[in-house]
């Protein structure tokens, strides 16, 4: 005998996560890959910091208390922090 056959529920389709919709944009925009995967980490290390809280929720102060962080316990430099701030900006259009 044959078995029956089961129909599965149409798919539901997600909606892109954070980082994918990051990376959709900034193809669309013609970046290079090596800027692309530098914004993405910069994005990540962000949301990492802040015990993964979606960047939506987060305004100026969480910004400064990132970059602040990394220029004093890191010491990156002033040109990487100014870098990072303007790659955390676009996380509010997102």
């Amino acid at each position: 005998m044959d078995a029956p056959s089961v129909s599965r529920p149409p798919a539901v389709r997600q909606p892109p996560r954070l980082l994918e919709s990051m990376r959709e944009r900034i193809r669309v925009l013609h970046y290079s890959i090596r800027t692309e995967q530098a914004y993405v980490e910069w994005a990540r290390r962000f949301i990492l910091f802040h015990d993964k809280r979606h960047p939506r929720e987060m305004r100026a102060p969480e910004v400064t208390a990132f970059l602040t962080r990394l220029a004093v316990d890191r010491n990156v430099s002033v040109s990487t922090n100014k870098g990072g701030r303007g790659v955390l900006s676009p996380l509010d259009t997102l």
